[in-house]
């Protein structure tokens, strides 16, 4: 709890936060306005904190009280036909693109929305205002040379587009017909490419050239869901949203350049050297990299540059999005996939290799810096294939740029300049997000936690699972950032007033705990659930599930939280609701130990109280004098109806201490009071009727105190 000084601030916010967020809107409310504002000062309420949860998304048609796709389920498409050059004197991107969209919905549509995401770069942008420390210089943003519809026959019909910040409502002349009626927009636009502080999007100066980072690059549809109908929340400089389809697209840009981007390269035999070509052939056989093009040959065309342009084309099949890297000054590599081939691409026949790529500056060479990102590439890829879901695309690309660190589908760029552990880290984790949110489509422009939380989540174990260890555990600024303990370090963030639940939109998380509570929080709460409360078995069977039912789907928070349930066969309200909903932690003490009549033979109790609002599973370790120990798991269900219980400890030896989760693997609010010594002067003696007594099956004693076995007790959590 918090200490005396801190309440009243801390009684106030959760007294706002229970009235504005609480999900048993009654009981909770109420609370709050009986104590005076003053719920979490009060003692841990179980009828709050086990009350029936409502969840935000309802459940009909379209979403299942299972968390699975309703029976009705739909779900729009954009495919893309686009074409886009880069002019290098001006850092221009110019474009024309064909929007093929899918009226999959029940619903007729009037007018289509499109996303400008480049006009966040302008002045006055609504970005610009919400982010000022971020966005002090700008671009004249997207601007649109044409906007038409087109019909059958590809006659070409002009339409004057809406513009409103990074929005283009476009007018249709007839309303797209509902359940699969299709229209086609063709748009041509051009924009000045960001310097460095464009972030995501952005060129970048090495000595042997410059570096294009290109994304958000072409118009976007914005999504038509069954949540809100069109999703316009404005480009803000968080996350995304989007349908998915499948793209074809050309880069123009000078002879000599290098393009590397999402999905396949469909015409290699033009754009690359037969060397270039036989040595991709080469790393497609490879478990370890092959240079496609090596330092000699970047500097040799930095000297002596070529005349011209190339176009160079990609398609990728059932993606929300495309990126790409364009530059002279890289140097590239690549080694196999150990993934099954896909299937032949039309209408060559051809199959398509599968391909971890780097591509990174001269400069980024080295041993133990980009040398390895290929090696961490494909281990990422692989990894997360074989325990969660298989990875769908042709390559997994790792870009060394200007640092953006920001995910793409296959493809990511991360920082020239980072090696050995923040490398493998970052390498993992924005790959990592081919999952969450590539594969797994939810709203991450409004629920960051289901992008950044479930990410980071993973990252955990590949941290692990990566060369026995070599960069475990995990500690970088997502994730246990000062100990390397969760439990320790998110004690931080669960004892601050003014740190805001999970469930707060993307755009409402101030940056002072986007990183604490949006990645550390929302990966910790899946470990809590995952070690402490359901058990690797039953969540990597429930979350694999969740991931295979929603792959290219939208889900909500709320279909999570149903699907967990339903399928580890665990109510887990409590759960959501302090985890997810509050910020509520952990807080158990030890009040006592006595002997049955006062004779150590006959056993003793254990006076156990719970003082925390989230009543997470916790075990206490007994040690009797010889040094032997033993130990009992205390369920969650033990707090139903009390905050105090009696735990009875056979034995046949006195007692030297108890210690309430010794290993800390929960985050508890304070330890200080988790541990009681024995040998202490002991309190009055407590007669097993006095109070909640839980008895405890006989535990098995070793005589070594380094083995800890459980004691057998009630099943539970």
């Amino acid at each position: 709890m918090a200490r005396l000084k801190d309440q009243p601030k801390r009684d106030r916010v959760l007294s706002r936060s229970l009235r504005l967020r609480c999900s048993s809107a009654v009981p909770v409310c109420l609370l709050a306005t009986l104590l005076g504002g003053t719920a979490l000062a009060a003692q841990p309420d179980p009828h709050i904190i086990f009350a029936p949860l409502t969840l935000p998304q309802p459940v009909n048609l379209y979403h299942s009280g299972s968390g699975a796709p309703g029976p009705a389920a739909w779900q729009n498409r954009a495919d893309y036909a686009i074409n886009v050059g880069i002019d290098p004197v001006t850092h221009t991107l110019s474009g024309s693109e064909v929007l093929t969209y899918t009226n999959n919905s029940p619903d007729e549509l009037s007018v289509l929305w499109v996303q400008l995401d480049q006009n966040m770069y302008a002045l006055g942008s609504r970005g610009a205002f919400a982010n000022p420390n971020w966005l002090k210089h700008h671009t004249g943003g997207v601007m649109i040379d044409s906007v038409s519809l087109l019909s059958n026959t590809d006659q070409e019909i002009a339409v004057k587009p809406f513009i409103s910040d990074t929005r283009m409502q476009v007018p249709l002349e007839a309303p797209l017909s509902s359940k699969g009626g299709k229209t086609r927009l063709k748009i041509s636009w051009h924009y000045t490419i960001p310097p460095e502080w464009g972030g995501r999007t952005a060129y970048s100066h090495v000595p042997e050239g410059e570096v294009y980072e290109i994304a958000q690059f072409y118009p976007r549809m914005a999504v038509y869901d069954d949540m809100r109908g069109w999703d316009t929340a404005p480009y803000l400089g968080q996350e995304f949203y989007l349908d998915y389809g499948d793209i074809e697209y050309s880069v123009t840009v000078p002879r000599g350049f290098l393009v590397v981007g999402s999905g396949s390269l469909t015409n290699p035999q033009e754009v690359l050297t037969q060397q270039e070509q036989a040595r991709l052939a080469q790393a497609a056989q490879s478990e370890t990299r092959v240079l496609i093009r090596n330092a000699d040959e970047v500097k040799a065309l930095a000297a002596h540059p070529a005349l011209g342009t190339q176009t160079w084309r990609f398609r990728m099949h059932n993606t929300r999005d495309v990126a790409f890297v364009a530059s002279p000054a890289l140097m590239w590599d690549a080694a196999k996939l150990d993934l099954p081939p896909l299937a032949p691409e039309a209408p060559t026949g051809k199959t398509v290799p599968r391909l971890a790529m780097s591509v990174y500056p001269l400069e980024a060479a080295g041993a133990q810096k980009w040398d390895r990102s290929t090696e961490y590439a494909k281990h990422a890829i692989d990894y997360f294939s074989q325990q969660w879901f298989a990875y769908p695309w042709p390559n997994a690309i790792n870009v060394g740029g200007h640092g953006a660190a920001m995910e793409y589908p296959g493809i990511v760029f991360d920082g020239k300049d980072d090696a050995g552990a923040e490398l493998f880290w970052v390498t993992t984790h924005e790959l990592g997000h081919s999952w969450f949110p590539m594969i797994v489509g939810s709203n991450e422009r409004r629920n960051a936690f289901m992008d950044e939380g479930f990410n980071t989540f993973i990252d955990v174990y590949a941290s692990a699972h990566f060369n026995h260890g070599e960069y475990a555990p995990k500690q970088d600024v997502e994730y246990a950032p000062k100990t390397g303990n969760p439990a320790e370090d998110s004690l931080e963030v669960l004892k601050d007033p003014a740190a805001p639940p999970l469930m707060t939109p993307a755009d409402l998380v101030p940056e002072k705990y986007r990183h604490g509570v949006t990645y550390f929080k929302g990966a910790y709460g899946l470990t809590l659930l995952r070690e402490q409360i359901v058990g690797p078995e039953r969540f990597d069977r429930a979350f694999k599930r969740y991931i295979a039912l929603w792959s290219y789907k939208h889900p909500t928070p709320s279909d999570f939280f149903r699907l967990m349930e339903s399928e580890s066969g665990e109510d887990l309200s409590w759960f959501w609701r302090g985890w997810y909903f509050n910020n509520w932690g952990p807080d158990y003490a030890v009040d006592g130990v006595s002997y049955i009549n006062a004779n150590p033979t006959q056993g003793a109790l254990v006076h156990v109280v719970n003082k925390g609002w989230l009543p997470l599973p916790v075990v206490l370790s007994v040690t009797w004098v010889d040094g032997s120990s033993a130990r009992v798991r205390i369920p969650t269900e033990t707090w139903y109806q009390k905050n105090e219980v009696n735990l009875q400890i056979p034995g046949q030896q006195a007692i030297r201490s108890v210690v309430l989760d010794p290993d800390h693997v929960i985050p508890d609010l304070n330890r200080a009071d988790n541990s009681f010594d024995v040998r202490a002067p002991q309190p009055a003696q407590v007669q097993p009727d006095s109070r909640s007594t839980q008895a405890v099956a006989p535990a098995p004693v070793e005589s070594s105190p380094q083995k800890a076995p459980a004691l057998q007790g009630q099943a539970g959590h």
